[in-house]
């Protein structure tokens, strides 16, 4: 028999007959790795244990230990088992995909009666009784007429559709679950016992359209989440209730700060007190990039096709745009605009205007840039995601020796931003060259070296994401962790040369030569929509008192306070603050309550004894104690704590 040879991380290589399994090398190994094996990686490519390898490769056992292969298999196979608890209890339904996703796994399921909560409750039970079960796990290769006859046979007709999309070099891979099988790439657990009956749990059903297609059948779609322990399990459920508590739609409805509704799809109406949040962010983010250097500009919101033609966006990302068509008067045709989905080409054409000359060199160019973006209705989600944005967008035309230097400013004035908001660490990633790409390899070593270089300048840690780079240059991303623990990708900091040529941008260098521009896409926050919803999950509605809507609410305890009420709220508002009176014929309790609802920072409360005093009494969001303070040192704090932190 043919042999080949398998190299193992340690670089020794041993050789075995052509066609063995990984579960058999792990078994020539020891008997211990034999029982804690999972799976295997060869050649990088992740590998059911019981699948033939037929020539030379680097090959290495995975056990449970491995975080990312193990967790794959758990949602992977509980996909399975979950299919298979449905098709037991419901052995009408018809099954067609479940791949794993962030946090675990969904399945869709072709049923005419809507699975209810007690459903997913049955389901999960059957799952738990299939894991104890251990049921063996099997593998088999099987021909494209085999498997469409098999199905056919057993009326699962989205399989059949299943097997004519796959590509015809592709293996028909047939796993059995126990006595229930499926069509399945893999790989696989040895047996169902080792997800773990207590790692996992269903979550929530919902419609889907077969392949995404609104003309295709509405099936339903089953989600479970799973982890490799319960005690991972537990933690990410606490992290849900956690999330749910600080969902920025059910806190905006509480602290009035804005709605959405089906006539404007995707679009947000700014109430007072989320305008007020808005614009305080950017006039914040507008004197920060004064100081940097930033020239701020404005651009059209409608754009004639033919930028967009010229850019090259109209062929990527016209799915994406909200098309316009006019009648323009003596034209034979419409004239056909798009919405813009982006500032870029804008601001090329801004820079275009006037001669260039190296001396210019870096042009910073920001705008606080709507944009508009078709997004499918069911990606929608309250201000995070939406179809009308505004983005805190520069980009920097400079000379191929500037991006480091500019990269490295970036980096120091982005650190100060996230700082003062709240977020004192962020991880960055670096995203370099793709396979297919344009450029010579030295000006991508020369560009990929500049955005290293800035890095290491301003002492931050990194990572690499090989080939994740656009086709014209490399990128830096950056991500917060919020309060919570969840990851936001929000900054970025791309290299373009590829724009300037399309749209012919060119300065002219010292020795007289004309040349074009790299151009430096950036961003801080992104879309201020987007960072809004993070900054008020982050701190759970109890903003910090400069961005906070309503900073003050000055509440009288009896109405012989009222007046006194009124003039330390004119007092407050005289000093900056964003105060107001509460009057009403109400309880001291019950304005306390509705006031920290509405996360408003600071509650005071004037009786008779503050009126005689000339004092306040002071309650701090979040803090069950009161405290006595005259009324001087009282504004003088409180105005101290609402300056912006560019200001202080």
């Amino acid at each position: 028999m043919a042999q080949i040879s398998l190299t193992f991380p340690d670089g020794n290589a041993r050789s075995f007959d052509a066609g063995v399994t990984a579960a058999e090398v792990a078994a020539s190994i020891s008997k211990s790795l034999s029982k804690k094996a999972i799976s295997a990686q060869v050649d990088g490519a992740h590998w059911d244990l019981q699948w033939p390898i037929a020539h030379d490769a680097r090959i290495a056992i995975n056990t449970m230990d491995d975080a990312e292969p193990a967790l794959e298999l758990v949602r992977h196979d509980l996909a399975h088992i979950m299919a298979r608890a449905v098709q037991e209890i419901w052995p009408d339904v018809k099954v067609t995909i479940g791949p794993v996703i962030k946090d675990g796994w969904y399945y869709d399921f072709d049923r005419e009666e809507p699975f209810t909560p007690e459903d997913l409750g049955r389901i999960e039970k059957r799952m738990k009784e299939i894991v104890a079960a251990r049921d063996p796990v099997r593998t088999e290769v099987w021909t494209r007429d085999c498997a469409v006859a098999h199905y056919k046979e057993r009326g699962e007709p989205y399989k059949v559709e299943l097997i004519d999309s796959i590509p015809g070099d592709e293996p028909l891979r047939m796993y059995w679950h126990g006595d229930w099988q499926d069509l399945c790439r893999g790989p696989h657990f040895q047996h169902t016992g080792q997800v773990g009956a207590d790692t996992f749990k269903l979550m929530s059903v919902a419609g889907a359209f077969w392949r995404g297609d609104s003309s295709r059948p509405m099936l339903q779609r089953i989600y479970g989440t799973a982890f490799r322990t319960k005690k991972d399990l537990d933690a990410h459920l606490t992290m849900l209730e956690e999330a749910a508590r600080r969902d920025h739609r059910k806190l905006g409805r509480e602290m009035d700060l804005f709605h959405m509704q089906e006539e404007a799809p995707g679009q947000v109406f700014w109430h007072p007190g989320g305008w007020t949040i808005y614009t305080t962010l950017q006039d914040y983010m507008r004197r920060r990039q004064r100081a940097q250097g930033y020239r701020e500009i404005n651009t059209p919101q409608v754009v004639d096709r033919k930028l967009w033609e010229a850019s090259g966006h109209w062929d990527k990302y016209q799915e994406h745009m909200f098309i316009v068509e006019v009648d323009e008067e003596h034209a034979r045709e419409k004239a056909v605009n798009a919405l813009k989905p982006m500032n870029c080409p804008c601001h090329v054409q801004v820079y275009k205007q006037g001669l260039k000359s190296y001396r210019d060199l870096p042009l910073r160019l920001a705008e606080f840039g709507s944009c508009s973006r078709y997004e499918p209705s069911g990606a929608l989600h309250g201000i995070m995601r939406v179809r009308g944005f505004t983005q805190d967008d520069a980009h920097i035309f400079c000379t191929e020796d500037q991006i480091e230097d500019e990269c490295a400013r970036f980096i120091r004035f982005l650190s100060q931003v996230y700082a003062d908001l709240g977020f004192d660490e962020f991880e960055i990633a670096f995203a370099t060259r793709p396979e297919k790409r344009v450029g010579s390899d030295e000006s991508w070593d020369h560009v990929e070296g500049a955005l290293r270089g800035a890095i290491e300048q301003v002492g931050a840690e990194y990572r690499v994401e090989e080939g994740d780079g656009a086709f014209y240059g490399p990128k830096l991303d950056f991500y917060l962790t919020d309060a919570i623990g969840r990851v936001w990708q929000c900054g970025t900091f791309q290299v373009d040369p590829n724009l300037p040529e399309r749209l012919d941008a060119s300065y002219i260098a010292s020795d007289g030569s004309k040349k074009r521009p790299f151009m430096l896409h950036r961003a801080i926050l992104g879309s201020f929509e987007r960072f809004i919803g993070i900054l008020i999950e982050n701190y759970e509605g109890k903003l910090p008192l400069w961005l906070a809507p309503r900073q003050v609410v000055v509440a009288s305890i009896v109405s012989e306070a009222d007046a006194f009420v009124e003039e330390v709220t004119d007092l407050l508002i005289a000093a900056g603050l964003r105060a107001e009176a509460d009057t009403r014929n109400e309880k001291i309790n019950y304005k306390v309550r509705e006031h920290s609802v509405g996360k408003v920072p600071a509650i005071l409360a004037i009786g008779a004894r503050e009126v005689e005093d000339r004092t306040v009494s002071v309650r701090r969001l979040g803090d069950k104690r009161t405290r006595t303070v005259d009324l001087d040192t009282l504004i003088a704090e409180l105005s101290a704590e609402a300056t912006p932190p560019d200001l202080r």
